[in-house]
């Protein structure tokens, strides 16, 4: 079964190839295709999955390649349910996100659609990568084409300030990580994920590889108040970039978390690294909610949004790491904080192109300046409100699972640390039904409504997409929860070495 991972592995790459050397307007269905392809596969994989592996952490699809015996290092590569789920999100909104450029006036050039099919090759590579340096190198390579994408196409005069600072921040919290990971790597017997989770550190050593490590994670995700670059970085940013950046890449940070930080350095958790890290990723999530309610523009307002989730992830992961590692296995968060995952990413890039669209209706992201539209565009008006729905964690949507999940870790930890991060669901209520409210309903400019009309059937096709997974992930939860079930025992075992 290996060679179904490496095709999937490879064919972003080669169809990047294709599509860089194919300077043709065309080239966008050839992206279309390969990126469709990769999703059918990822599905086909995901039929023969066993869901229940009778070992925790048993890898499904796995390859096993010597690199350089001299760095003690392979191109090791598996599948496990946190894998598989990951890649499921990928393999998912790469094709929407290609999908929803068609409409762009002017049509983005081969070169765009090159960068989006090697951003997912590098997603991919983190995702699947079992060696450290691997996943270094992989990390590295998603940095490259979403800093030219946002760089590029951005919406502004300011985006290549914006971008350099997004790239600067990430690659200096890069560098931090690579110096942790080969400081545990001369501690181990070589740079195999294994190995390094059996690393001879002690606790001071733990301590500072853990925030070494955690400073990139926490620059990506972010987490406050590492998280200057946010706002600016998807607010100038093409939708598409934007899309990518927090519907898949602040992903890689959650499943790095879980898969390195935590179980390489488990025993900071019980000092007072963990509870920093709690308090911030708390303080991350009110910060970003009561910003998000003041916001008048559109994509800042989704890009506060989603810090404040992010936060609540975080928050969750660290709750039950501090239970498990003072003698309580639990992995309650990490399960909630992977189910949130995978709603955000499909929910974020929903909001993403809703704003979009809005945008070209009104021309402005200012929500004051809009109103009206749900009585030209009534289709477009019931898609946006069941993303707005997932959003804000309403029971039957996808949202609202994992949001439970994670309250209830952080409510076994402390209580009031439980009733703080609870009041995101109240906050994304309010600056969510603000935002639907300003935009959709209300008095609204008769000469820009009357030339609106609904959305066209591409941008039907793009919502209804997202809207068929935010109903069925809401009614079904239990299959992700289940295929990320053994990967997280295995993880939060290892943690009590």
């Amino acid at each position: 079964m290996s060679y179904l991972l490496l095709t999937l592995l490879l064919l972003p790459l080669v169809g990047s190839a294709l599509v860089f050397a194919w300077k043709n307007p065309a080239s966008k269905y050839l992206a279309l295709g390969i990126a469709f392809l990769q999703m059918f596969l990822t599905f086909y994989m995901l039929s023969s999955f066993d869901f229940k592996p009778t070992v925790d952490g048993i890898l499904q699809y796995e390859i096993n390649y010597p690199w350089s015996n001299f760095i003690k290092s392979n191109l090791h590569f598996g599948i496990d349910g946190m894998s598989m789920l990951m890649l499921l999100l990928t393999n998912i909104l790469t094709p929407i996100i290609i999908l929803s450029s068609f409409n762009e006036k002017p049509g983005y050039r081969n070169t765009f659609y090159g960068l989006i099919l090697l951003m997912q090759f590098g997603l991919i590579g983190v995702f699947t990568s079992l060696d450290g340096l691997l996943f270094y190198i992989f990390w590295e390579v998603t940095l490259i084409p979403i800093w030219l994408i946002a760089g590029i196409w951005g919406q502004e005069n300011k985006k290549i300030q914006f971008t350099t600072k997004f790239f600067v921040y990430t690659f200096v919290g890069s560098l931090f990580m690579l110096i942790g990971l080969i400081y545990v790597y001369t501690h181990s017997a070589s740079f195999d994920l294994t190995d390094l989770y059996n690393a001879n550190l002690n606790t001071n050593e733990q301590t500072v590889i853990f925030w070494f490590i955690f400073f990139a994670f926490a620059v990506k995700l972010p987490v406050f108040p590492f998280h200057s670059w946010q706002s600016d970085t998807y607010t100038y940013s093409p939708t598409q970039g934007s899309m990518l950046l927090s519907g898949i890449m602040l992903k890689m940070a959650i499943f790095g978390l879980l898969r390195y930080l935590l179980p390489i350095t488990p025993e900071p958790i019980l000092g007072i690294s963990g509870k920093i890290v709690l308090v911030l990723s708390i303080i991350g999530i009110v910060h970003g909610a009561l910003i998000a309610i003041i916001q008048n523009d559109s994509k800042r307002l989704i890009a506060y949004s989603s810090l404040s989730h992010v936060g609540l992830m975080v928050a969750g992961i660290i709750a039950s790491a501090i239970l498990t590692v003072q003698g309580t296995i639990t992995i309650t968060g990490a399960q909630g904080a992977l189910v949130q995952a995978f709603a955000h990413g499909i929910n974020v890039v929903g909001l993403f192109y809703c704003a979009d669209i809005l945008y070209k209706k009104f021309k402005t992201r200012d929500i004051r300046q809009m109103g009206g539209l749900a009585k030209v565009a009534p289709k477009f008006a019931v898609l946006f409100l069941i993303i707005i729905l997932g959003s804000v964690a309403l029971p039957l949507t996808n949202g609202f699972v994992g949001e439970f999940i994670l309250i209830k870790a952080i409510f076994d930890y402390s209580i009031l640390a439980a009733v703080i991060a609870g009041t995101t669901m109240i906050f994304s209520a309010v600056y969510l039904f603000r935002f639907y409210g300003k935009a959709m309903f209300g008095e609204g400019d008769d000469r820009v409504l009357s030339s609106s009309g609904d959305i066209s059937p591409l941008e039907f096709t793009v919502l209804a997409s997202l809207v068929v997974f935010v109903i069925l992930l809401g009614i079904f939860p239990q299959p992700i929860i289940d295929m990320v079930d053994s990967s997280l025992k295995f993880i939060f075992t290892s943690m009590m070495k």
